[in-house]
């Protein structure tokens, strides 16, 4: 990583973007951490700790309600063993970066699929849909400061391995260049981690995320 107040600034865009990108307020400064009041079902609010502090642990252990997200730039071995019993590990995260334009071969679109974009402000949103209107695959831009957030790229189970997905980067990241913005971050799971790198991103920190889970299963777990 880099210095601290560099790992601050780039997380706090981030977060931005992904704010911007759900619709949800965006972040404040909330000591160590940005707060977001997300106000989902299963996810009211997410504090992100742009580097481990022991802020991080002071917190969990005033914090009983379910569904509050603490969330670090750190590996999880680093809260595992301070964290109280109640609070559960999500799977792991990858807060990654990429110097614009990605290491990808021009790809055609396969036979049975459309490519859609529109613009939701301040979100800019790529599909590609099948011949009957079906969504097989998405993705979300948003521009914030000098870089832009990537969000949300799905590919629904029985259209992948079809390359997709890097369709949709690609068709974002014209987006991206075509305003001159040459750096990307997004936060990816274990599975996208592979495609990104595939594509040149980086990792430039593992994202743990925590959370108090209700009676139902852990939802909105990783960005």
């Amino acid at each position: 990583m880099q210095s601290n107040i560099h790992d601050q600034r780039l997380v706090e865009k981030w977060l931005t973007g992904w704010s911007l990108s759900r619709h949800s307020p965006l972040p404040v400064k909330n000591g160590a951490a940005f707060r977001v009041d997300v106000g989902w079902p299963q996810q009211k609010t997410r504090y992100v700790f742009p580097r481990f502090v022991d802020e991080f642990i002071h917190l969990a252990h005033t914090i009983t309600e379910p569904w509050v997200f603490l969330k670090v730039c750190a590996a999880p071995e680093v809260i595992s063993s301070r964290m109280p019993s109640q609070w559960v590990i999500q799977p792991p995260g990858f807060l990654m970066t990429c110097s614009l334009p990605m290491s990808a071969k021009n790809i055609g679109l396969p036979d049975g699929y459309l490519l859609a974009m529109k613009e939701e402000a301040p979100a800019f949103i790529v599909k590609i849909l099948t011949i009957e209107g079906d969504t097989a695959a998405t993705g979300r831009l948003v521009f914030v400061d000098d870089i832009v957030v990537y969000d949300r790229i799905e590919t629904v189970p029985e259209h992948r391995r079809k390359g997709l997905a890097t369709i949709v980067l690609l068709a974002l990241e014209n987006l991206a260049l075509s305003r001159g913005i040459t750096t990307g971050v997004l936060v990816a799971t274990e599975a996208g981690k592979a495609l990104y790198e595939t594509l040149g991103w980086e990792v430039y920190s593992l994202y743990t995320s925590v959370v108090i889970p209700g009676r139902e299963e852990s939802g909105n777990s990783l960005g």
